[in-house]
């Protein structure tokens, strides 16, 4: 028995230790987030709502109510100006609108990308999911490397090779749209260009046919939603996987990623196999993705998932972001009638009835080129990006100290008066080619080495499909709808965008 009281007194004053080891540590963390307070306190920003938090409990009420996190980033630019400070934890963000600023960071090799983020989207709630790609690599020679020999799948030569492709995959959106049409069916249009821009993907980058208009079972369209928004969550809410509550999303996320990997994996050993046997093969992104590895055989583990964080990278990105944009395009040409006859007269003009649009054609359609790009100024489907920024700089003569995160948010300048008049509407003669160019606040594909490699592939697809829309069908949209933005780390119309679609009566 005193033997017993003995342990009982020992492990009482060894929990009691450990308890007072815990305070200690936490005061510790709670005076080096009060350190990081003073050191950044000088610079402007919304009042926080925790010390511990900081402004994280305002980023996830906004999350929580289905609001666009941007639009705060929007709400606090006008009231603190071109540089405002985030708290959460012992983080700091900079949020930057400032042009020159955003000139020096964006357009240097030197400033890597937010490694606190990027190392969230190695991976989804324990799932590898973007891993080491082309997206999220950190290590600035390991991503020159693969963006090197990414390089050929996207030159101007090759993807004028792809223009038959494009006007294939179109060409199966507008069946079904004249199938809609002849049965005076509606419309949802974002989950029409969805399957289409999938499909795109799908034969130009993995010489897959996926054929989705007609396949509706496929699983793809699920899973890319699934992972999208897991990511969303998993990046700005620390504590969301560890809610019980959310235990069924989480799950279902990881097996979304899996089957994306694994349908990668069998992807790519097909294509592997056909090199092996010295079939020839295109020089698409699933080729140029194998090379990414420097060798084709006697691959180690790493190498092997490194190709697949491109392939995971290349097949969302690839199809997400376009769909959006075309989406969002449809919605703006409905609601602004004048704007939809004049890029339909100059769809006419340049393509009459012409079936196959040619890669010239794309260049003639100019005000069709100015639409997109509004649409991508208001609705900017990848709205931001950030760096990490270890030195000292000094933005609109406040000395900010190195070590933060900067965020620059394409959504939020996009939206200010100060760069755009009247804002908020969509006005396409803003990229007429006389006027002058927006000087570092639009920049829906990112800026600098950085950039988005696939912007021209994805505005050369947006223009075929949307030029062959306009020379088909009348389009108007369903009364009653919401034009509200679902932010799931992409941006999307919440409707959906449901049309009431006509055979065009009168071309050229």
């Amino acid at each position: 028995m005193a033997v017993f009281h003995l342990i009982l007194s020992w492990a009482g004053h060894a929990l009691l230790y450990l308890f007072f080891l815990i305070f200690i540590a936490f005061l510790g963390y709670c005076l080096y987030i009060k350190h990081i307070h003073m050191k950044y306190d000088h610079i402007p920003g919304p009042p926080r709502d925790s010390f511990l938090f900081g402004h994280s409990p305002i980023i996830w009420r906004e999350m929580k109510h289905g609001r666009v996190v941007h639009d705060k980033f929007l709400e606090w630019a006008e009231i603190y100006g071109p540089v405002y400070k985030i708290n959460g934890l012992h983080h700091v963000i900079l949020s930057v609108t400032c042009p020159e600023t955003t000139k020096e960071i964006l357009m240097s090799p030197k400033y890597p990308k937010d490694k606190l983020l990027y190392k969230r989207l190695f991976n989804l709630f324990g799932q590898r999911f973007l891993g080491n790609g082309l997206v999220t690599s950190q290590d600035h020679d390991q991503w020159y490397k693969q963006r090197r020999i990414m390089d050929p799948a996207f030159s101007s030569l090759y993807l004028r090779g792809l223009m038959g492709t494009f006007n294939e995959r179109a060409e199966r959106l507008m069946d079904k749209l004249t199938e809609v049409a002849d049965r005076k069916e509606e419309a949802n249009m974002l989950a029409l260009v969805n399957c289409v821009t999938l499909d795109v993907i799908a034969k130009v980058a993995f010489g897959v046919d996926l054929d989705l208009l007609e396949q509706k079972d496929s699983p793809f369209p699920k899973a890319i939603e699934m992972c999208l928004k897991g990511m969303i969550y998993y990046a700005r809410d620390i504590f969301f996987e560890h809610n019980p509550k959310n235990r069924t999303f989480v799950n279902e996320v990881r097996q979304a990623c899996r089957m994306l990997r694994s349908t990668g994996a069998k992807w790519i050993h097909s294509r592997k196999t056909a090199i092996q046997n010295g079939e020839e093969v295109p020089k698409d992104i699933l080729t140029q993705i194998i090379k990414t590895a420097g060798k084709e055989e006697s691959m180690d583990k790493e190498d092997e998932e490194l190709m697949l964080d491109n392939f995971v990278t290349f097949f969302i990105a690839g199809q997400e972001t376009t769909a959006n944009q075309l989406a969002f395009c449809i919605m703006e040409l409905g609601r602004n009638p004048e704007i939809l006859e004049k890029v339909k007269k100059e769809v006419d003009d340049v393509i009459g009835m012409k079936q196959e649009i040619s890669y010239d054609d794309l260049g003639k359609l100019i005000y069709l080129s100015q639409v997109l790009k509004e649409t991508l100024r208001i609705y900017p489907t990848a709205p931001g990006t950030s760096r990490d920024v270890p030195e000292d700089m000094v933005i609109d003569g406040i000395p900010i100290p190195g070590g933060a995160t900067y965020i620059f948010s394409s959504y939020a300048t996009g939206r200010m008066e100060k760069f755009f008049k009247d804002p908020l509407t969509f006005d396409p003669d803003r990229f007429h080619p006389d006027a002058p160019k927006p000087y570092y606040c639009y920049y829906p594909f990112a800026l600098g080495p950085r950039s988005c490699l696939g912007q021209n592939f994805a505005q050369m697809e947006a223009k075929v499909v949307m030029a062959k829309l306009l020379q088909r069908f009348d389009f108007s949209l369903i009364p009653g709808q919401t034009f509200d933005i679902v932010d799931t780390g992409t941006l999307r119309p919440k409707s959906g965008v449901v049309c009431s679609i006509k055979h065009r009566n009168h071309r050229k």
